[in-house]
């Protein structure tokens, strides 16, 4: 398996958690910037099963949708879960988060002047929901005791949201030890503070603005 191939935006985005758990299980894998300007001549973008990217080239397989990517390097490096049951339920949780995600997108990009603050203030409202699934699991995970594709897909998002609102995660103590935990896991340490990770923007329109420390 691997060296994997990812062809997307000079951006975070939706290939945020991809790379998070691509560096976490220890693997390699090429990127291919696509330009914005290059992207809207058409020539990729007519090729795309459903005209988007990213686009995962793993090997002769050609992939599109990041959840399905997602869902890929989940069977391939053992993090979709023990047995049926466990799959079913990481899939239950990785599609709860893509409802927070998008939320979270049409905030961005459409929103973002006029209700980035009502969108905070609701914000207890959606995270209540995986709030209560960690706290029962009592593992630090969503499912099972080690962390399937959906653990990262969530704490790629939660990532996201702390930079929008530092405190967002103050009324949530599962999930606030579990971006500790998954942030402090070595190799998701190192890819987080490496300069391939900190130069990119979280979304394709620089919103939220991204303040490094000085070390960054």
């Amino acid at each position: 398996m691997g060296p994997y191939t990812i062809t997307y935006f000079g951006v975070r985005g939706r290939c945020g958690a991809l790379r998070i758990m691509m560096a976490d299980q220890g693997q390699e894998w090429k990127e291919i910037l696509m330009d914005f300007a290059d992207w809207t001549k058409g020539d990729l973008k007519a090729s795309c099963v459903f005209g988007q990217l990213p686009k995962f080239e793993d090997g002769g397989l050609v992939l599109y949708q990041s959840n399905a990517i997602l869902r890929h390097l989940g069977r391939n490096h053992d993090a979709y879960g023990k047995d049926g049951k466990e799959a079913a339920r990481i899939d239950m949780m990785c599609d709860g988060v893509e409802d927070l995600r998008l939320k979270y997108g049409k905030m961005i990009y459409q929103e973002y002047d006029t209700g980035k603050d009502q969108y905070i203030k609701d914000l207890p409202n959606h995270l209540d929901k995986f709030e209560a699934v960690m706290a029962k699991n009592k593992t630090g995970f969503l499912v099972g005791d080690k962390p399937s594709f959906a653990d990262y897909s969530l704490f790629e998002v939660l990532l996201n949201h702390l930079v929008l609102c530092s405190s967002c995660l103050d009324t949530s103590p599962s999930l606030k030890s579990f971006v500790e935990k998954m942030s402090a896991r070595p190799k998701i340490k190192a890819f987080l503070g490496s300069d391939a990770y900190k130069k990119l923007p979280i979304n394709g329109n620089g919103k939220p603005v991204i303040i490094l420390n000085k070390e960054g």
